[in-house]
């Protein structure tokens, strides 16, 4: 049953995959304030008259989004957006199912023993406080600032790629036992490496939030200086000074890009080392994937930044980002 479980969080893991490019698309097409109201289990209805669209359209109309961006939306160009942002929390929801009801099944079954059951208790009251974080998102947006919050909509995003995380280590164990010694000191030290890439994987992935949240991605679209700089003048203008790293699009766009350099070299000098180690092949294919992505997702990047962040690229530098941590984590299981 161990098999089941494991490809059922797969399975999980692939549909927040898609989550997270929905959202991502819903951010950047100016969706995410489109439905003002939080109805688990009503919302789940889609307008089905007429006088149903006119209802929700008449809510949009008390926005801020709405009154300072979108004034005079017709009613047709108010479904455009809409429709993202009902399918973003439709597959919440459908995650949420697809989570729950084979989780009651596998404990039914006894197929789930204590250490596992309260470790997936633990992602789905994860998943619980996502959809929870996703509104408080949604809120700061409905009140006098027509966008959500950096901060908020960071948190979001950060949450999702833990509890993607947190399944996605969970479905490994379960299919794919390790099989390296840590007799070996510097598999031991590789396998630290590895760890403190994860992480800072994961840190740039907070600082693109920051840079999604502030449209940060729409000024210095210029690589890879930034408008002819290599430490943009504007970089410290606000006060107090801490303020800058989540709130001036100079900082928070040098700070992504000084991550990503730092990747650049840190990944490289990695995949170097695994190569002169013994590793399984499985664990030389887990390192060459690391690197492979790391080299796309820099050049989505480029792209996105270069040509100012159009939708679909910008979309796939975002799947790019929870690839390339994905490719980490499996790194980290290889050699544990």
């Amino acid at each position: 049953m161990q098999k089941s479980i494991g490809i059922w969080l797969l399975t999980c893991c692939a549909l927040v995959f898609a989550m997270v490019v929905v959202g991502g698309v819903t951010r950047l097409t100016h969706s995410g304030l489109s439905i003002v109201e939080w109805q688990p289990i009503v919302g789940t209805i889609p307008p089905l008259s007429q006088s149903d669209w006119e209802v929700l359209f008449e809510k949009y109309h008390q926005t801020p989004q709405y009154k300072k961006i979108n004034l005079g939306m017709s009613l047709e160009e108010f479904k455009g957006i809409f429709w993202w942002e009902y399918f973003h929390r439709l597959l919440g929801r459908v995650i949420g199912l697809a989570f729950f009801i084979p989780f009651v099944y596998f404990l039914a079954r006894k197929g789930i023993d204590r250490p596992l059951g309260l470790k997936l208790t633990g992602i789905f009251v994860l998943g619980g406080l996502q959809g929870a974080m996703g509104w408080y998102m949604v809120k700061s947006g409905l009140v006098d600032n027509p966008h959500v919050s950096q901060y908020r909509l960071t948190a979001h995003l950060g949450l999702a790629f833990i509890i993607y995380a947190a399944m996605f280590r969970v479905a490994l164990g379960l299919l794919l036992p390790a099989d390296i010694s840590h007799g070996n000191i510097r598999l031991r030290g590789l396998h630290r490496f590895s760890l403190g890439l994860t992480t800072l994987i994961f840190v740039m992935v907070l600082s693109g939030g920051f840079v999604a949240g502030i449209h940060a991605g729409r000024a210095y679209n210029t690589f890879p200086l930034m408008n002819g700089h290599i430490i943009p003048p504007e970089i410290f203008m606000l006060e107090p000074w801490y303020r800058n790293f989540f709130d001036n699009m100079a900082t928070v766009q040098f700070d992504h890009r000084l991550i990503a350099w730092t990747l650049a070299t840190l990944i490289p000098i990695f995949w170097f080392k695994s190569k002169n180690l013994p590793l399984p092949g499985s664990a030389h294919l887990a390192c060459n994937l690391l690197l492979i992505m790391l080299i796309v997702q820099i050049s989505l990047g480029i792209a996105t930044l270069l040509l100012v962040v159009p939708l679909p690229l910008a979309a796939a530098h975002q799947a790019g980002a929870l690839l390339l941590f994905t490719a980490a984590l499996w790194v980290n299981h290889q050699l544990r």
